[in-house]
């Protein structure tokens, strides 16, 4: 039996091996956050002369990239990613997901819309039917902290605050319980609407374009509908 870790490794090779079919020299390439990404930085860095630099997600991922000796640049350098690759703490099969366990959440989903295409990478335990097992993050600025945790309760969920988290904007983050998610999209927009919301961990409106999903059987490619599902 694969450890989580070893799943994780797993399909972190298989994401650095598609993103070398999207990448070319002059490529800049969107990188996510998180223990998975961790291993996917790890698998892509003895390709790094492949393409022209990173833009990351996070201060984490940048450090472990620079420590391997991929570029990063900044966000505002770029016009347009091939790809953006990063993981989720939760994903369904129409490719909505909750992010933001690791804080980066508003900066995920501001690289994300810059990549042609969202390759999320997990192990098979992330895969669920219904979001909302894992709490949703919510990034609040500090000041909106109470009424924004009282438009949560509103909506059903219990939110909780991160203690001793600040994010990497300055924010803190409500993570709300309680919440089974039937429709991704409309509640996105419902809580991104709240003032005082920096943003929520739903990535549903513009969610993935594709999934790799690391199982005991192996890795296998989960697309946008959710019916194309196959090995790779």
């Amino acid at each position: 039996m694969l450890t989580q870790d070893e799943l994780k490794r797993k399909v972190a090779e298989a994401a650095a091996q598609y993103a070398l079919t999207c990448l070319q020299k002059d490529s800049v390439l969107g990188v996510g956050t998180g223990s998975t990404v961790d291993c996917f930085i790890d698998a892509i860095a003895p390709f790094r002369d492949q393409f022209r630099a990173a833009v990351s997600s996070s201060e984490r991922s940048t450090q472990r990239m620079r420590q391997l000796g991929i570029q990063v640049v900044d966000l505002n350098e770029v016009d347009d990613m091939p790809l953006y690759v990063d993981g989720a703490d939760e994903i369904d099969r129409g490719m909505n997901m909750i992010k933001g366990g690791g804080g980066a959440l508003t900066r995920e989903k501001i690289v994300a819309s810059v990549a042609q295409r969202f390759v999320c990478i997990v192990d098979e335990s992330k895969v669920v039917d219904t979001l909302g097992r894992f709490p949703l993050p919510v990034e609040t600025i500090p000041m909106a902290r109470r009424v924004v945790a009282k438009r949560l309760r509103e909506l059903g969920g219990d939110p909780q605050l991160r203690e001793g988290f600040i994010t990497d904007n300055g924010c803190e983050i409500l993570d709300v319980a309680g919440l089974r998610i039937t429709s991704p999209a409309e509640l996105e927009a419902r809580i991104n609407d709240i003032p005082g919301v920096v943003s929520c961990g739903l990535f549903a409106i513009s969610g993935a374009d594709l999934a790799l999903v690391s199982s005991q059987e192996g890795v296998r490619r989960m697309d946008r509908d959710g019916t194309h599902i196959q090995d790779i």
